[in-house]
């Protein structure tokens, strides 16, 4: 990073950190510091993304993270209020709401990639296209964002989920059931699919906009009503890692290793084909979620009807994009 390019990255989040200021001075009083936030981390994620970025210095506050090893323990600390705020993909979500948890999606980012998600069979496999699932087995997690794609691809293909057997396992499982034979097609995401893609495993192709590969971050409804400021802070921040993660694949990348243990050409691989997006909560969101949670109902997954509706807070919208803008003038100026 040149000079020029580290002052106005200072310049920029010291003009942001005022505002953030002014919002943190309505909820705080001198002798009163603000409360931590606990945050839901899922094998480091998001303490990695932060962390790499800068973003974890100079916080007003603390932050605790808490690990979990998938989504589905994620998703319950925060319908039991253990922590209060955590990133979910979509499937996972709709199965939060319909524990009954008091969540509300404050933040969504778009994760915009080839294989972020996809149906993997063996190389030597003579299934070319999801058609010729028909009669086969398909291991999955039950209830993962991997399930509700193999559901949609099924149904593209013209499959019901009832022609194809369902093995549910965790990724750590699925990779050696797909390999002995044991099944025919694994429904998974990154960074599986480029690990399995690089030792040979092929990528089904699949019909377009399937999945939205969406990450929501969720709050418990009781942490939007008494940490309002830190997760105002909270969700800037995050916005910020995910630019510059987007700028920096190779940095991202390596401290990514450190922490999974997988070779460094594995998340190169991942983050130079993929970039993080910031998408705003508005009906077209709301009403795609649903999408999920009816076809997840349709297909007994989810036992009763979820109205996802209520699961969502866009006022946070207007933070994150005012941050945004701040950001987008401070590069032009750049060029100029």
């Amino acid at each position: 990073m040149s000079l020029l390019s580290t002052h106005l990255t200072h310049t920029r989040r010291l003009l942001f950190g005022a505002l953030i200021a002014l919002s943190l001075d309505q909820y705080s009083h001198a002798d009163e510091p603000l409360q931590p936030l606990l945050v839901a981390n899922q094998k480091s994620a998001l303490k990695v993304l932060l962390q790499v970025s800068g973003e974890l210095k100079d916080v007003p506050y603390e932050i605790k993270f808490s690990e979990f090893p998938s989504a589905s323990p994620l998703g319950e600390a925060l319908n039991a209020g253990a922590v209060d705020v955590g990133a979910l993909g979509d499937a996972p979500y709709v199965f939060a709401l319909g524990a009954g948890a008091s969540l509300k999606v404050i933040s969504i980012t778009h994760v915009n990639g080839r294989y972020t998600t996809a149906l993997i069979v063996r190389n030597d496999s003579p299934i070319k296209s999801v058609a010729d699932l028909k009669g086969k087995r398909i291991v999955t997690g039950r209830g993962s964002i991997g399930h509700y794609l193999a559901i949609r691809a099924l149904d593209e293909a013209g499959l019901k989920t009832s022609d194809v057997s369902f093995v549910y396992l965790l990724p750590s499982e699925s990779r050696l059931i797909l390999d002995n034979g044991d099944a025919d097609a694994w429904a998974t995401w990154a960074p599986y699919t480029t690990v399995a893609t690089q030792s040979g495993a092929r990528i089904l192709p699949n019909g377009p906009d399937l999945l939205t590969n969406h990450s929501y971050l969720a709050a418990t409804s009781k942490a939007i009503a008494e940490k309002r400021a830190q997760l105002d802070d909270f969700v800037v921040r995050l916005d910020r890692a995910y630019r510059w993660v987007n700028a920096h694949p190779k940095e991202y990348a390596a401290a990514q290793t450190k922490v999974t243990g997988l070779p460094l050409d594995v998340h190169l691989a991942i983050n130079k084909d993929t970039t993080m997006e910031r998408v705003s909560i508005d009906d077209g969101v709301v009403k795609g979620l649903q999408n999920t949670a009816d076809i997840y109902e349709r297909e007994g997954i989810l036992n009763k009807h979820v109205d996802v509706s209520n699961g969502f807070d866009p006022a946070f919208n207007a933070i994150r994009l005012t941050a945004e803008q701040s950001a987008e003038r401070s590069d032009a100026q750049a060029t100029r």
